[in-house]
């Protein structure tokens, strides 16, 4: 098979698909593999390390898509990448289609084979492409948070960790899966007050075990998400129904009674944020005012990390992307079911039901389309 890795257009997006040594991986396994120049500059990665790795360098995202038959990325394409896109062509990357029917119409009018790394599924019921991003974006999002509440940002000019005689601040998040258990760890080693808010009791029960009792757990209705969000310093949305659309957990009218100057960092973003008001940013534009409070939304965190988010997410896909070019698409989603979850459009149609279901659009099943 013909691998073809495009460089990343979304704003300040640095990551890659493929990084040299999983290059190496698939040239092993007797695939050939294009990379746009200069694709990996944002991890200081050079052509020539690609080429030693066996890559074959090409100047254009246009050849790559041309050439391809299939292409990893890292972000969902952009229009004028699904523009690129042809018939029976595999793209393996982030697709959040949920909130985003441009994206999801561009990819059934492409014809393409559109498989989503946020909805491939382990036989623990996890989501073992998406935890490695959630991970980050979850340290991360108590990084940024912890940034924003400097007056100079329009926070309300609290440390998060306070100092001997003044009391720390409050943390409140929203979810207590991979994106919120790694906020709750930056947030306690930064020795400020912590609340999570979570509907599975099993699992707040694993969260109370895993930090011996020095976050606070409470279980999620809206009673407690308004009395927690109202008190808080910062709150981390990090909320996850996989494949569809985030639920809105915080309206207009609970913004309005929270504090001035406290920040919400949406990390539910990419599939449409836990926020009424919330809509997606860039780095290069981070945040925005609402009623009073600073959101941060940025739709792709851990482009900010490239490097680390890069190595992450290469050990993670490495495994499908392989089964993928040695098998064949149709072979390898029929043998493996995980990776058969990952479908989300086939040829014009789509075929992930949560998504189908946030657009509403015509849903057809994987095994249905895939003629199983």
């Amino acid at each position: 098979m013909l691998v073809g890795v495009p460089k990343e257009i979304k704003v300040h997006e640095y990551r890659v698909g493929l990084v040299p040594a999983n290059v190496r991986e698939m040239v092993l396994h007797g695939h050939a593999v294009i990379v746009e120049t200069k694709a990996g500059a944002g991890i200081g990665v050079r052509d020539r390390d690609y080429e030693t790795a066996g890559a074959t360098i090409v100047s254009s995202a246009r050849e790559v898509f041309e050439r391809a038959d299939m292409v990893i990325k890292v972000k969902e394409p952009q229009p004028s990448e699904c523009k690129m896109l042809r018939q029976g062509q595999v793209l393996f990357t982030y697709l959040h289609l949920a909130p985003d029917p441009q994206q999801t119409r561009l990819l059934m009018e492409s014809g393409a084979i559109a498989i989503a790394y946020e909805t491939v599924t382990d036989s623990r019921g996890g989501l073992p492409l998406l935890a490695p991003m959630s991970e980050v974006a979850g340290r991360m999002s108590v990084q940024a948070g912890a940034h924003c509440l400097e007056k100079e940002k329009g926070g309300r000019g609290v440390l998060l960790g306070g100092v001997p005689g003044v009391a720390p601040g409050k943390v409140v998040i929203l979810g207590g899966g991979v994106s919120g258990t790694h906020a709750a760890r930056m947030a306690l080693g930064l020795g400020a007050q912590v609340t999570v808010l979570e509907k599975s009791l099993p699992r707040i029960q694993q969260l109370d075990e895993l930090f011996q009792g020095r976050l606070r757990t409470e279980y999620s209705s809206v009673d407690t998400v308004e009395r927690r969000v109202c008190e808080a310093d910062l709150v981390i949305g990090a909320v996850l129904v996989p494949g569809a659309a985030a639920p809105k957990l915080i309206d207009r009218s609970m913004l309005k009674q929270m504090l001035d100057g406290s920040v919400v960092v949406d990390i539910a973003i990419d599939q449409g944020g836990c926020l009424e008001t919330s809509r997606p940013t860039t780095h290069a534009e981070p945040t925005y005012m609402e009623e009073g409070i600073v959101h941060y939304c940025v739709a792709n965190m851990p482009g900010a990390v490239a490097r680390t988010s890069t190595l992450a997410l290469n050990n993670a896909t490495l495994p499908f992307a392989l089964q993928l070019a040695d098998l064949g698409y149709r072979r390898a989603l029929a043998e493996n079911s995980h990776l058969r979850a990952g479908l989300n459009v086939h040829e014009g149609r789509v075929t992930y039901r949560a998504v189908a279901e946030a657009l509403d659009c015509a849903y057809v099943p994987a095994e249905e389309a895939l003629g199983l």
